[in-house]
């Protein structure tokens, strides 16, 4: 998983978290590449593909660990709630 930020093309100046998937084979400016990317989401589920120009010097590996589903659910707001069912 990378973070991509401003570094890696002034398009993300809210930075974004993506997987890549592959880097396409197109003609670009030295420096830069296209690449095909799955954006991810705050527990890192692929939300979007997308087909992404950047700089690949700019990409930011992260280390994100998976939030299983089941935690994601929201939790009883008291005990009591929970003991009644």
């Amino acid at each position: 998983m990378y973070l991509l930020t401003r570094a890696a093309s002034p398009q993300f100046h809210t930075p974004i978290l993506v997987r890549v998937i592959r880097h396409l084979d197109r003609t670009t400016y030295d420096g830069w590449a296209w690449v095909d990317v799955y954006q991810l989401d705050r527990h890192g589920d692929a939300t979007q593909r997308r087909a992404l120009f950047l700089r690949p010097a700019g990409m930011r590996p992260v280390d994100v660990p998976p939030v299983p589903y089941a935690e994601r659910r929201s939790r009883p707001r008291c005990a009591a709630a929970s003991a009644t069912g």
